[in-house]
Parts: C-alpha cells; structure tokens; sequence
C-alpha cells in the first residue's frame, strides 16, 4: 500500500503547503467520499463548499481558492489541481500484471519474426509472418500480431487487441482491451445487375505516430489504398469508429462514441466531443472543436468550435437554441 506525508506529496508538485497535518495518506478520493488518510482535489470554487464535512486529510487545490483547511489538515496549493492530479496518481497507480516468463510458451510467434529486447508475449497471443516487434514491446494474452507489421519500442497492447497485417505502429503506444487496427473498410456498391452489393477490396494499411493511446473497443480501419495515419500523442476513447483513409493529425483527441466516416481529415489539436459524428470527405481544421453529439456534414475552419445537428458555429447554434426556447414559450 502505498503511504505518504503530507511533505513528501508537496515534494512531488512543488506547490505550497497551507496547514500541516501528522496523517499519513494513503489513498486519494473525491472529495464527498473521502475518509480519514485520504486526499482530494479542489479545482473549481464550487466544491470548496464540501470541504468543512469532508474527513480528508489534505486537498490539492488551484492557488485562486481562498480556504482554511483546520485543524491537523492540509492544502496543497498549485496552479491546476487537474494536472497535479495527474501527477500524484502516478504516485498512487498500482503496479501492472506481472509476467511469469518474458514469453509465455502458449505463445504462437513465426520463426521470421523479429523480437527486440525486454519483450513480453502473454498466453496465447499469434505474431505472424515477418512482424517487427520493437525492444520493450508487451502484448497481454491472447493479442493478435498479423504479418509485415512493426511495432515501435515499449508499445503495450492489452488483451483481446487486434493489430492486422502490414500495419505500422510507432513508439509508446498503449491499445485497451479488444482494439481493432486494421480490418476492412466499409465500402460497398450496388451491383450491375441490382441483385446485392459488391464488396470494394482495401490493400492499404494504418500507420500510428508515436505516443498514441486508443481505448478500449476502438477501431481503425485501413485505408482502401494508401494509408489511414493517426498522428503522434493523439488520445482516442472507448468505442470510437475511425474509418479507411482518414488523417488524424498530431495530439488529436476523440471522446467515446464519436466517429469519423471515410477520408475525414483532422488537423493538428483537434477536439471531437463524445457521440458526435463526421461525415466523409470532411476536413476539420487545427485548433478545432467538435461539440458533444454534434453533426459535422461541411468543413470546420482552424480554430473553430461547432456544435448541434448540423454542426454550425457555436455562436450561432447557442443563439438558434435560446430562440427556439422562447418561441415555446
């Protein structure tokens, strides 16, 4: 279990320490379920207020909140209690399964392929035909490594992952559980004769930047020909659709449920909100947001921020939103 002062936590954020308190801590919780030992975030005046009936023993909390913490409590005052956040749960997160043996020998692994050092296969994972699996790599049981693939060094794929032939996967990549990469497009027509749909081959495959997190359930597509590209650092959550010949620039974001149809272009920094849809052959530009539950069907300047079914500017949206609130009056 892990155990920490007050002092040794202000160490790890270089903050400033308001009040003292002879508690250890030992886990972190939110703020109306906290106990005695636990810490807690304040990064927003509105929750300062559970403050006096909580029973945590120390708050982080943003520099612009103005609190007394008590009697044997303590605040940790930063400039942005999210990302201090982020820094201390690294202090607290649990160590990851451990491998009885680097290479589990249920492993199916061909003899072409290339493994780097300090590699770890769970049971029952496949690599197959002339993958490419850099130093560093782990893959948890029952991950599917098809042919011609490259993975980059210290990529994690969890279990039920799903890395198809001839993609190219780069460095610090993590994949959540049951990600696909690299299954067919979904490209159909109607056949000469009416009589059913004809089935358009893909032979492209997906290239992945460095640094990319995709969550669980995700899938990526690969392009009809050419490649589908998703850029270095972008975030991508649970059940998200990227579809054949997209471009996903860098530190691009996509929240759950969202999708991209086929040939959509994300510049740099872009934001897709949760549930919301693109249209294919759209192109978003950097800097862009994408509104939760929102409708993309033309192209998004740099910078913009759209919102609604169709998306149009947010400005405007909001606008059309307090109109139709008052004709219903």
């Amino acid at each position: 279990m892990h155990s920490f002062t007050v002092q040794q936590i202000n160490d790890i954020l270089q903050g400033e320490l308001i009040g003292n308190t002879t508690q250890r801590i030992t886990g972190v919780e939110e703020i109306r379920n906290a106990s005695l030992g636990d810490l807690t975030f304040i990064g927003n005046n509105k929750y300062a207020k559970f403050w006096f009936d909580s029973k945590a023993s120390v708050a982080i909390i943003n520099d612009n909140i103005v609190l007394d913490p008590g009697s044997n409590r303590a605040f940790v005052k930063v400039k942005n209690a999210d990302l201090a956040m982020a820094k201390l749960l690294e202090a607290f997160q649990p160590p990851t399964p451990i491998f009885d043996q680097a290479i589990h020998p249920t492993a199916v692994i061909h003899e072409t392929a290339r493994i780097g050092e300090g590699v770890q296969i769970g049971a029952h994972c496949y690599i197959g035909k002339n993958v490419v699996l850099g130093n560093g790599v782990t893959l948890y049981h029952n991950v599917s490594v098809f042919d011609d693939t490259t993975i980059g060094a210290n990529t994690i794929a969890w279990s039920g992952t799903v890395i198809r032939e001839r993609s190219q996967i780069g460095a610090q990549c993590i994949f959540h559980n049951n990600v696909s990469i690299g299954a067919d497009g979904f490209g159909y027509r109607p056949a000469d004769d009416g009589r059913g749909l004809v089935k358009i081959p893909h032979i492209g495959n997906v290239v992945i930047g460095n640094g990319v997190e995709i969550g669980a359930n995700s899938c990526v597509d690969r392009a009809k020909f050419n490649s589908t590209i998703i850029g270095d650092g972008c975030k991508i959550d649970n059940l998200v659709q990227i579809a054949h010949n997209c471009i996903m620039g860098r530190s691009c974001i996509m929240a759950g449920h969202s999708g991209l149809a086929g040939s959509v272009t994300l510049g740099d920094g872009v934001i897709i909100g949760g549930s919301a849809s693109i249209k294919d052959h759209t192109t978003i530009g950097s800097g862009a947001t994408v509104g939760a539950g929102s409708g993309v069907i033309n192209d998004v300047k740099a910078g913009q921020t759209v919102l609604g079914y169709p998306a149009t500017d947010s400005r405007d949206m909001l606008k059309q939103w307090v109109a139709l609130r008052r004709l219903a009056k």
